[in-house]
């Protein structure tokens, strides 16, 4: 915001209640209430005006308080953002990020603990990111408010814990689209993202005890996938001389993933 005027955020509770889990904290003390724009509790609503507002050069970070609620919106989203460019034979981009905290979690009942990013996967016109460090959260973030295209951005509940190195250079992003492997190995690769690639991190350190080697590979950007990193793993790795290699030459699985 401080990089680029026509940056600001929307939302139901982005002023003066700092956002969910405070990631608007002293937006106010420093921008004006154009920028920090505090609305109701109308999803469908203030989605439509950040869109218009993208249509007219602006960039717009919508804010929703739980991803679950992105459901009210989903026709301004889907049948609206990711159309335009292509109904208007390419005279509207629209730059706007749709964000908010997603994944399931503990004791936030049946209404807000579901993962949204599946009803946008296969919509044409919108890019998925998922980060799952606090870096990438930083570096794609950026990225996806400079990108000239409509990107919803889902960040872990579960994930807001866990802490890690952060670059403070101001010119630090990320770019869409690109996979990361976390972790090298040569026996089989694992694919995941926000709050499991964690989970498999801690699995692979226990199948590295039985001399079984796990590469995982963290899309960070759900669309566009980087399919060129993640298949180049698998080739590399059911072809090893693990034994869960053999097993996947075996099961006829190494040609299944790589020619799908």
């Amino acid at each position: 915001m401080r990089r680029d005027e026509r940056v600001f955020v929307i939302g139901d509770g982005v002023g003066v209640n700092n956002g969910a889990d405070e990631m608007t904290q002293r937006h106010l003390n420093e921008f004006d209430p154009r920028r920090v724009v505090q609305t109701h509790i109308a999803e469908s609503g203030f989605t439509g005006v950040g869109i218009g507002a993208a249509m007219v050069g602006l960039r717009p970070v919508v804010e929703m308080m739980t991803f679950n609620l992105v459901m009210l919106a989903l026709d301004q989203i889907v049948r609206t953002a990711a159309t335009l460019y292509y109904v208007s034979g390419g005279q509207y981009n629209v730059p706007i990020v749709i964000r908010g905290r997603g994944d399931p979690v503990h004791q936030f009942a049946v209404q807000h603990s579901q993962s949204m990013e599946r009803y946008f996967f296969n919509v044409p016109g919108l890019k998925v990111v998922c980060p799952s460090t606090p870096a990438d959260a930083k570096g794609l973030l950026k990225s996806a408010i400079r990108d000239d295209n409509p990107v919803i951005f889902i960040e872990s509940e579960t994930l807001y814990s866990v802490k890690g190195e952060v670059p403070e250079d101001p010119d630090f992003t990320n770019p869409l689209g690109e996979a990361v492997v976390r972790r090298q190995g040569r026996d089989v690769t694992v694919v995941a993202y926000v709050g499991m690639v964690h989970c498999a991190m801690e699995a692979a350190k226990e199948l590295e005890k039985d001399s079984i080697s796990v590469e995982i590979v963290d899309p960070r950007t759900l669309r566009p996938m980087d399919e060129q990193t993640i298949l180049g793993s698998v080739r590399n790795s059911p072809g090893g001389r693990g034994r869960v290699g053999r097993r996947f030459r075996r099961l006829g699985l190494r040609d299944r993933l790589i020619h799908r």
